[in-house]
């Protein structure tokens, strides 16, 4: 059994004892910590309520975990807007869609069915900074309580902003929605039995394209490992190429994050989602004289720097963490950005990862180069990820690695704003280090132009590190 709380809020496995799962007792101390905290971010003129938005994913826990957070919210004395099966960023945009001092959505992503997760959000639904979620960390902790009187109770409604969401996705400007109807496009989809299978299919119908579903039913009994690695999509691969499809989607089961297939059945790769959506805007972007700046997380793709460059656009790094991506996207004015596990931002529309958004411009971009998905890919430059990581016993040894690591590479570039990241400019390679916050490992990410040579870089690195310790 697992809890974690974390400054984005609280995720566990359903079932078992306080502080060793996510229990009933966990969700209501957390839902009234955050309820506590609303004050803080916007005054509430003449008196009125507060009013939050509460979305859910199709996972099995779903129904009982919301009826905790609505009930406890009532009790706070704050009306609640229950927009019922939603994507997380269909829950964020309802946010502004309702003009809320905030939002709650239930989910935990690309986690396994016995999970399950309060995810919180502003007013501007946007995640919650590093400050803010503190705060409610802090309070939940104290298990302190004071609800309302039976006459100051909130209320309840409910509204389903599927088609806002959508409406407002259709009408930007960078979504040719005819070029798209001319292409005549085969998709087929992988929901997973969550929400994917109900938002998905609605937006492709509206794009013109012909949506083959596969576990489109949001029973919340997921069909498969909900991580969309090539491993878990082996069914998504050979229906693209049995229906000779022009492209297949799978998404989690949030519907925040994608990963694509080509026409022939091969991974697109996750990294690449965002790299070839970004290349699209920067293009445009290029066309009309406008700025461009893009922003990735430190451990995802050069590739969108590469891309970004080529278009005489500027690249910069965040930290790791949705959070972390957009509160630099807002720093530099980026015209695009996310994160290298297929999370799209596009802030003309709103600052979270959004899927919809993502198909929508991957398809403008494909039915514009008149390419086949495999065709595009070869147009990027190619990059390996291998991904590794450090087991210690002791956890103080992992801030001892790290400096020494930078001690031995003070000649090459270093990041340090999120662990250690090393460039080897020369050789367009480069290694991520950092510590987990739950367990006492160190995390490796490599790049290089080739798997093998990622591979020997991150070998490399854990060598030195195990003659560290």
């Amino acid at each position: 059994m697992t809890l974690i709380k974390s400054i984005s809020g609280i995720r566990g496995t359903i079932g078992g004892a306080p502080g060793n799962a996510l229990t009933p007792i966990d969700i209501v101390n957390f839902t009234y910590a955050y309820c506590a905290t609303l004050p803080s971010r916007k005054p509430v003129p003449n008196g009125d309520r507060y009013k939050v938005v509460v979305g859910k994913d199709a996972r099995i826990s779903g129904d009982m975990v919301e009826q905790l957070v609505v009930g406890t919210l009532v009790s706070c004395g704050v009306d609640v807007v229950k927009c019922g099966f939603a994507s997380t960023p269909t829950t964020e945009m309802a946010v502004l869609f309702a003009g809320a001092d905030g939002g709650i959505i239930i989910t935990a992503s690309h986690n396994p069915r016995q999970w399950n997760a309060l995810k919180l959000l502003n007013d501007k639904g946007e995640f919650l900074t590093a400050v803010e979620g503190q705060a409610i960390i802090d309070l939940a902790e104290k298990g302190e309580f004071n609800f309302s009187e039976v006459d100051s109770l909130g209320t309840i409604e409910e509204e389903d902003f599927t088609d806002k969401h959508l409406d407002a996705v259709l009408a930007l400007p960078a979504v040719d929605v005819e070029a798209i109807k001319k292409a005549h496009f085969t998709v087929v989809v992988d929901a997973i039995n969550s929400v994917g299978g109900i938002i998905m299919p609605r937006l492709l119908e509206r794009l013109g394209v012909k949506c083959i579903t596969l576990n489109g039913n949001p029973t919340g009994d997921f069909a498969h490992n909900p991580e969309p690695l090539p491993a878990n999509l082996v069914d998504l691969c050979e229906t693209v190429v049995r229906e000779k499809a022009d492209l297949g989607v799978s998404v989690d089961p949030d519907v925040d994050r994608l990963a694509f297939i080509c026409e022939n059945g091969e991974p697109f790769v996750e990294e690449y989602t965002l790299v070839s959506v970004a290349d699209y805007l920067c293009e445009l972007a290029e066309k009309e004289g406008k700025p461009i700046a893009t922003v990735s997380n430190l451990s995802s793709t050069r590739a969108l720097r590469d891309v970004t460059e080529a278009h005489g656009g500027k690249y910069y790094a965040s930290a790791v963490g949705e959070v972390n991506v957009t509160t630099l996207m807002h720093k530099v004015g980026a015209l695009i950005g996310g994160e290298g596990n297929g999370g799209v931002i596009y802030p003309a529309i709103h600052a979270g990862r959004d899927a919809m958004v993502g198909v929508a411009l991957f398809l403008s971009n494909l039915a514009h180069k008149g390419l086949k998905v495999s065709e595009l890919k070869k147009t990027y430059p190619p990059y390996f990820i291998a991904k590794n990581k450090i087991q210690l016993s002791d956890p103080a040894l992992i801030d001892r690695i790290l400096g020494a690591l930078k001690e031995k590479f003070a000649d090459e570039e270093i990041n340090d704003i999120d662990g250690v990241k090393i460039i080897f400019e020369a050789e367009k390679k480069w290694v991520h280090l950092r510590k987990s916050n739950t367990e006492p490992i160190i995390r490796i990410y490599a790049e290089a132009p080739t798997m093998p040579a990622a591979e020997a870089l991150a070998g490399r690195i854990i060598e030195i590190a195990n003659n560290i310790v």
